[in-house]
């Protein structure tokens, strides 16, 4: 029997949600083809342990992960910016080997319910903008693109979408 749940991240779980992060981020940045020498900001190769130690801890980042049968397949964050107003998606991702599979559409909501929960009116998040698929995931999940930026440390352009809760 698969039994699955979203539950709050401790600090017991730290390990195990940077290896995800990293697994899951990997692939986008296999595709393409950001290394941690031409990308060392970005999340595969910029995330450890004592940085969302940190932000568990400090920050008081709200973050979430979905396990089925007692293992971590996903994992979100939430950096919660102008109260009531504004809060960012952070690091949202799925096991590759758990994709296609429902986990990503429950982390999401889950994200949203939880922003809208705590008194925020929006959410916003960065993406690669090169990664039309995504992109195309978000915005048929109600999220409209906004803008998009460029950076000397990154090879892609960044693109920013949100959405009102």
């Amino acid at each position: 029997m698969n039994v699955s749940q979203i539950r709050a991240i401790g600090l017991e779980d730290i390990s195990l949600c940077v290896s995800v992060i990293w697994e899951s981020f990997s692939t986008v940045a296999k595709e393409l083809g950001l290394t941690a020498q031409n990308a060392p900001r970005f999340t595969a190769f910029a995330v450890t342990e004592e940085r969302l130690r940190r932000q568990l801890l400090q920050e008081k980042r709200p973050m979430y992960g979905f396990f089925q049968d007692g293992a971590l397949a996903g994992f979100y964050s939430l950096f919660l910016q102008e109260e009531g107003c504004s809060c960012e998606l952070n690091n949202l991702c799925v096991l590759p080997a758990r994709r296609h599979q429902r986990v990503g559409e429950e982390l999401l909501a889950h994200s949203l319910e939880t922003a809208k929960r705590l008194g925020y009116k929006k959410m916003h998040l960065g993406i690669v903008e090169e990664n039309q698929i995504l992109r195309r995931w978000y915005e048929a999940h109600g999220f409209r693109h906004t803008d998009t930026k460029r950076f000397d440390f990154f090879p892609f352009t960044c693109g920013y979408i949100e959405r009102c809760l």
